[in-house]
């Protein structure tokens, strides 16, 4: 099967990318960035890499497309924090980046179903509330609008959306990845030395294993886009949504 990456050199992006390179299912991987990627060039799979360096993520030329064509999916972990950012800015790289992949990517396997997996977070909010933080409003319509599109939009039809909420993701145990990850500093490490030991004794609902969470979003993107049961997801018209507490129970954790 041939998948494409966005995101492959953040925290969740770098936990998929090792999973879905050591997968005998998948075939070719190719990775959509606009810097290196050291964990895909010294991967042990490291033939299955397909990467193209990108810069306009709202913007895809038919040269760029022509080498993702025959794609069944793509996991969308292209993301940032919303700390220090204004609404325009954040939107932008939160919205509208990921709504232009899903209109520009759906015709590459048409007729066929394509699958877009969403990394969005717990907190993603539909419809928000007067207190609703910026990154809750923002993730929560950019979940909404991927939704839509299979209904508004012709060339989506075959569109089949995973809008996944991870919790407070944890790397502390995914070994494969700790020298490719970007290491959080100052306050923020104390705050998170501080915290995810208590999450993942006290709140273990919001707690996200990246080797566990990676294992299920790779299994989603090897399924046929089908409607899932059970605790944790809302299906919608154009697809579903998954909480953290939906991933554990399919992963298990």
């Amino acid at each position: 099967m041939h998948l494409i990456l966005t995101g492959a050199t953040g925290l969740v992006g770098s936990s998929i990318l090792q999973n879905m390179l050591t997968h005998p299912s998948i075939t070719k991987l190719t990775i959509l960035t606009r810097n290196p990627v050291p964990l895909a060039e010294t991967h042990a799979n490291h033939s299955k890499a397909n990467i193209i360096i990108h810069s306009d993520f709202n913007h895809y030329p038919e040269s760029v497309l022509e080498r993702l064509r025959g794609a069944e999916g793509c996991v969308w972990a292209l993301g940032i924090s919303s700390s220090g950012l204004d609404w325009e800015k954040y939107t932008e790289i939160t919205q509208s980046y990921t709504l232009s992949a899903a209109r520009a990517f759906s015709p590459l396997n048409a007729p066929k179903p394509f699958k877009f997996l969403y990394i969005s977070g717990e907190g993603a909010t539909t419809p928000p509330g007067m207190l609703t933080p910026m990154f809750g409003v923002v993730k929560g319509k950019t979940e909404s609008d991927l939704l839509a599109l299979a209904a508004k939009e012709k060339n989506c039809e075959n569109l089949k959306v995973y809008n996944v909420r991870p919790g407070g993701v944890d790397a502390s145990a995914h070994e494969e990845i700790r020298d490719f990850v970007p290491q959080r500093k100052g306050m923020l490490k104390l705050v998170e030395m501080g915290l995810l030991p208590v999450v993942r004794t006290l709140g273990r609902n919001m707690w996200t294993p990246t080797r566990e969470m990676s294992k299920v979003v790779t299994e989603l993107m090897l399924g046929d886009g089908g409607k899932l049961e059970g605790e944790g997801v809302v299906e919608g018209s154009g697809g579903r949504t998954l909480s953290n507490i939906g991933l554990r129970r399919l992963g298990g954790w």
